[in-house]
């Protein structure tokens, strides 16, 4: 059999269960009309109220709550008639051999309906009037069936970007990771649909920012110390995030998250390591649970009772940026999380607060590319200064 043959099969197969769990979920609905009873659908609820944080599994899951959306309810009738039409858009599109992103969805499913009430009054009433109202009722269709969007095959742009001494298979080609020039792979928006064939790799480094990630490829720091770069420019989606999570849980392989000394890179940090408040149905699939925080810390700044700090006063003053209020009111929210209340972490947003400081992962840069990749990350990870 040929290559094409079996990696068509892979890509069916993935299809073919997409359909066949609609048709099980969805098949109740059907159902409830034959018998004359209000279709209605009853699916965990999405709320931040609902949402726990597991500390023994360390990660955000879903309570137990949930919501009953009816077609025969006036309050309700709305979200169900979006929830029954996205999933016959995303079921044709499953059917029809397509590839839809999730603006496609938005549009395909955006038109006005015009009715006449029964005082003779004509009323006109949108599907959705903007894309968030749709990809909401796309996590719903998640819950509901228990699948994330990549797997019913629903694309999305690609953000997150890696680099290493690694084979992969996706589609019809294998990839050589360790061959990709000054550039990098860009994670595809199905993960996994990707089949990792070798790899000659000690740990994963994940980097927020894009332009330290491309630095450290072009100095070689992969190469030299036998690591996966990955990038999430940013707040990680989705593909970065269950590509990093199979790296761990099929490979194992240890993860290090390197993020700016601030409230949104250590926030950053959380939605890889225990998943977000949003998405927190898939955290089992999505989070990272051991992974763990290498820097910026601001004991690496300031330094403590345990350690030296990696700056001098002089580049203190030439490298923080004094925080705004934002950033502050961020880390007052941080401190209130559960999983920030460890006396790591405590310490660290308590420093924060007190001195109202922070600090880019570029600063480290700053005192030489070699500093930042031949000293500042081995040394961490050689002594376990890092937080989990």
């Amino acid at each position: 059999m040929s290559i094409d043959r079996v990696i068509d099969k892979v890509d069916a197969e993935a299809r073919k269960r997409a359909i066949q769990v609609f048709r099980e979920r969805f098949k109740m609905i059907l159902d409830q009309l034959q018998k004359g009873e209000n279709p209605t659908l009853v699916l965990p609820k999405r709320t931040l109220s609902n949402t726990i944080y597991d500390e023994k599994r360390k990660m955000l899951l879903l309570g137990p709550e949930k919501l009953r959306r009816s077609l025969f309810n006036l309050h309700e009738a709305k979200k169900f008639m979006q929830t029954m039409l996205m999933a016959k858009i995303i079921y044709e599109a499953l059917v029809n051999d397509e590839y839809p992103t999730i603006r496609d969805l938005y549009y395909r499913g955006k038109h006005t309906i015009v009715f006449v009430d029964d005082r003779g009054r004509r009323i006109e009433e949108n599907t959705w009037d903007e894309q968030k109202e749709s990809d909401a009722v796309i996590r719903d269709i998640e819950v509901f069936t228990g699948m994330l969007r990549e797997e019913m095959l629903i694309l999305s742009k690609e953000k997150g970007k890696v680099v290493g001494n690694m084979r992969i298979r996706s589609g019809n080609d294998v990839i050589d990771l360790s061959k990709m020039g000054h550039g990098a792979w860009a994670i595809e928006p199905t993960p996994d649909l990707i089949e990792f064939l070798d790899v000659d790799a000690e740990f994963v480094l994940v980097i927020e920012k894009d332009a330290v990630f491309q630095q450290l490829h072009r100095i070689g720091f992969w190469r030299k110390y036998r690591a996966i770069l990955v990038t999430s420019a940013g707040q990680p989606d989705r593909a970065t995030r269950r590509f990093v999570r199979r790296l761990n849980e099929e490979l194992g392989l240890p993860v290090y998250i390197l993020t700016d000394a601030d409230p949104y890179g250590w926030y950053i940090y959380s939605v890889f390591k225990i998943g977000s408040i949003t998405l927190s149905y898939e955290s089992e699939r999505l989070a990272t649970p051991k992974a763990r925080f290498l820097g910026v810390s601001m004991t690496d700044i300031f330094g403590d009772e345990r350690k030296k700090p990696y700056l001098t006063e002089t580049e203190r003053r030439n490298f923080i940026i004094k925080a705004k209020d934002a950033d502050i009111k961020r880390a007052e929210e941080l401190r209130n999380y559960k999983w920030f209340q460890t006396p790591q972490w405590r310490k660290e947003i308590d420093i924060f607060l007190r001195k109202k400081a922070k600090l880019e992962i570029e600063a480290l840069a700053g005192k030489g590319l070699r500093f930042l990749a031949f000293k500042y990350i081995p040394e961490k990870i050689e002594t376990g200064d890092f937080i989990e």
